[in-house]
């Protein structure tokens, strides 16, 4: 069973993403992506997903973390 290029750049669509695939497989996503509006638009809502997915696990370091954890790094060394 050969697969529509829809259904393959679907399948293939989180490797483009995450910059995994071959070269070969590259350039057919690409390729696809610029003729297929439909996967254009897949593409577009998963990136922007991801970043926002992203965006909101950042966690900052409470301020005075990274010394305390420098001062028991201290303290392990000398135990």
């Amino acid at each position: 069973m050969t697969l529509e290029p829809c259904d393959r750049c679907e399948e293939i669509l989180q490797d483009f993403l995450d910059r995994t695939l071959t070269n070969e497989e590259w350039a057919e996503a690409e390729t696809h992506l610029g003729d297929c509006d439909y996967c254009r638009r897949r593409y577009r809502f998963e990136e922007t997903l991801r970043r926002y997915v992203k965006l909101s696990a950042v966690e900052r370091m409470p301020p005075g973390l990274m010394a305390k954890l420098e001062q028991l790094r201290g303290l392990d060394a000398t135990a």
